[in-house]
């Protein structure tokens, strides 16, 4: 049997979309406060921040199946999306922002490292994504890969490097069961140079694909599967700095678009 179960279904018409949602909630007053922005992060570091407000001043604008923060500077424009995970939040929250008229979008994460010259820490900007998740089938035919934006890439990779860090470039395999990871997969994603795997990033660039809205990832390693056991680093310092690293170029990226 073939997925989806209805045939060719990306080529048939949704009932209600993420326009009509938007419509709704304007009439009924349920809109956050961030109304049109022009570009959104999201970030699966969920404190990071109201943590970091005291560099990068943000406020609270309102929740869409999680957290919305808005930048101070430049007023208006520059969201930041966290209190959510998996694909298919990814996706929908995704489908509103687009809907919204959002013109570019990155997504932050942590994840599992793959290969074993990676270190929990080190920083990956994915150029695309394996479609191991259920919701990316919907919107578009079968294959195996979906990539980012390549310009997008270019431009965070930059802003990493400008804020002193180092980043690495390759392929994330996006999966909707992190339970059911397997030794034979690892093997496999091995050989074909994938570097980390994670649960957001191919549902991103589904929405980036069909709404023509740049989108990219990057991934901060966290737990390591490469030696084909789950490893967990002793301490979460070089993980946290690489985070918020990530973070501040990624805004840096959002703001100069």
């Amino acid at each position: 049997m073939s997925y989806p179960i209805y045939p060719d279904k990306y080529k048939l018409k949704e009932i209600f979309s993420a326009r009509d949602l938007v419509g709704y909630r304007r009439k009924i007053g349920r809109m956050p406060s961030l109304s049109a922005p022009e570009g959104v992060l999201f970030c699966l570091e969920r404190g990071l921040p109201w943590r970091l407000r005291w560099r990068i001043p943000v406020k609270r604008a309102g929740g869409m199946n999680g957290d919305l923060y808005a930048l101070k500077k430049p007023k208006n424009k520059i969201g930041i999306m966290t209190g959510f995970g998996g694909a298919p939040v990814t996706v929908e929250i995704a489908e509103e922002f687009a809907a919204m008229g959002v013109k570019c979008m990155i997504l932050m994460t942590w994840g599992g490292i793959l290969q074993p010259d990676l270190k929990p820490g080190d920083i990956v900007v994915v150029d695309k994504a394996i479609r191991d998740v259920g919701v990316s089938h919907h919107y578009l035919p079968p294959a195996r890969y979906i990539e980012a934006d390549m310009q997008l890439a270019d431009q965070l990779m930059d802003a990493i490097k400008a804020r002193g860090g180092n980043s690495t470039r390759g392929a994330t395999w996006t999966t909707d069961a992190p339970f059911r990871e397997t030794v034979e997969e690892i093997r496999q994603y091995q050989s074909e140079g994938v570097k980390t795997v994670e649960m957001e990033s191919a549902g991103l660039f589904t929405v980036g694909q069909v709404r023509n809205i740049p989108t990219v990832s990057v991934v901060v390693g966290m737990d390591s599967l490469s030696e084909f056991r789950w490893q967990v680093p002793e301490r979460l310092d070089k993980i946290m700095r690489s985070l918020e690293l990530v973070y501040e170029a990624s805004l840096d990226v959002l703001k100069s678009r």
